[in-house]
Formats: C-alpha cells, structure tokens, sequence
C-alpha cells in the first residue's frame, strides 16, 4: 500500500479525501474513528497503526501529545519497512519526530488546514536530507486536489500555521458574525450565510490573482462618505485589527508550548 493515515480525524479524513481523488492506494486506520465506514466511503482500505506504518508513506495525523506513544509503539515495523513519514502534529519538529520514531526515516512535515477536503486548503510543508526531490513531486502531485501547497523553512511554519493552519475557524466566526448581522437587519438566515461566505471567498480570490496589497483593495471599495467606510470605522473603534494579531499571536504562542511537552 503507498499511503497509510494514522488518525483519520478531521484533518486526516479531509487529507485522505483529496488523495482518494488521485489515488485509492490508501490505508486507513484510527482507534477511534469509525475507519470502515471512511474506507467505504472513500473507496480505499483500513487495518491497523501496524498496518498503515507498513505502507511506503505514512500520515500521521495524531495529536501531538500522542505522537510520541504511537511512534515509539511502532518503532518494529518503521525500523522494518523504512517509510516516508509525514507528519502534521503542530509544534512538533522533524527533530523530534525522528527522535520518535527511534530510526532514521525520510520525514516529510506539513501543517494543512481543514478546506483541503474541497480543494481549497492550504498547506505548509517541509522536509529532512532524506526525502528525495522525485518523492516530494509525486506526493505534491497525488496530494494536488488538497488545494495549495507552499514549501517553507521549518523555522517558520508554526508561525505560518498560526494563520493557515488555525485561520479557518477565525474566519467562520466573521462569516457567522457578519450573518447574524445580516439576520438582525432583516435577512433570511441562509442567505446571510450564503451572502458572508461568498463575499470572504471572492475577496480572497482577489488578494489571490490580483497580487494587490489588501490595503488597495479596501480602499477601492471604500467611496468617500460612503456605507463600506462606515463599517470599516466600525471596525476599527471596536479594535478590529489588534484582535486579528492577537489571535495569530495566541495561536502562534500555543503551538510552540505543544512542542515543548
């Protein structure tokens, strides 16, 4: 088998996901997930921990504060099969991954995010002197309806993470906030949903292909006297952007305690 996942919670099963779109050559395993029912579905296999380290390239999609049994559990089958490790457990390193796992392996890190399920993820990787260029093309190429992929040095990525990796959830609770507005001034509540998100997903596109400072393209939007610079002045009074730093900053300060334990 190429590729074995184990964990298959929600950034695993929406990693698997997209590569089940290039490949069926997938292992699922989770002892806490219903892995058989994800299997079905995604028209590939499920076993065992044991089973998945025995492919040629294996997730591990754990908690980091699990990482460190699982692969020490494993050490036998790593030791025997020799595979391409591919980690995402926040704020922890290569280093310690290899340390771990008790053997020398190629290591791949990546730190995703949750719209890599629809193609729209964004996804930070890494990798140690053992991985070869060919092997990072073919797993960019079966990985490639995950979404974005952008190749980073290690030291950056918790701090990439704190954005990408954790900036889906900031941007649901804008979506809800702007949606729960809408409803107050009168508008159905699916719509308001529908209303938020295409907005946010269209002025993404446009941060995107134009290449424009998001400043830029504020101000195109904001006529003089007009209602898009009231709302930004709304904003701004309620301290907008210091709370959006703050929280990438709480994030970013998170993820280094994690790899500390």
């Amino acid at each position: 088998m190429k590729y074995g996942f184990i964990g298959c919670g929600n950034m695993g099963a929406a990693l698997a996901r997209a590569l089940t779109k290039n490949t069926t050559d997938v292992l699922l395993a989770d002892q806490y997930a219903d892995v058989a029912a994800l299997s079905k579905e995604m028209g590939c296999s499920f076993g065992t921990n044991e089973a998945a380290a025995s492919c040629s390239r294996v997730f591990l999609a754990v908690k980091p504060q699990v990482l460190p049994g699982v692969l020490e559990s494993l050490r036998p089958v790593l030791a025997e099969h020799k595979p391409v490790l591919i980690s995402m457990a926040a704020g922890v390193s290569i280093a310690q991954v290899e340390q771990w796992a008790g053997v020398a392996l190629p290591v791949i890190r990546i730190m995703p995010n949750t719209p890599a399920a629809v193609g729209k993820g964004m996804i930070l990787y890494c990798a140690n002197a053992l991985v070869e260029e060919a092997v990072i093309g073919d797993f960019l190429n079966d990985l490639s309806q995950a979404g974005l992929f952008d190749r980073l040095d290690e030291k950056l990525i918790d701090a990439a993470s704190a954005i990408s990796g954790c900036g889906p959830a900031y941007m649901y609770l804008f979506i809800e906030a702007l949606a729960d507005a809408g409803v107050e001034c009168g508008l159905p509540r699916a719509k308001a949903y529908t209303y938020a998100a295409a907005t946010m997903a269209g002025a993404a596109q446009m941060v995107l292909s134009s290449g424009a400072h998001p400043g830029v393209l504020k101000d195109a939007v904001c006529s003089p006297g007009g209602t898009t610079i009231a709302g930004v002045h709304a904003l701004e009074s309620h301290g907008f952007r210091a709370a959006a730093m703050d929280c990438v900053k709480a994030a970013y300060e998170r993820t280094l305690e994690l790899g500390k334990k």
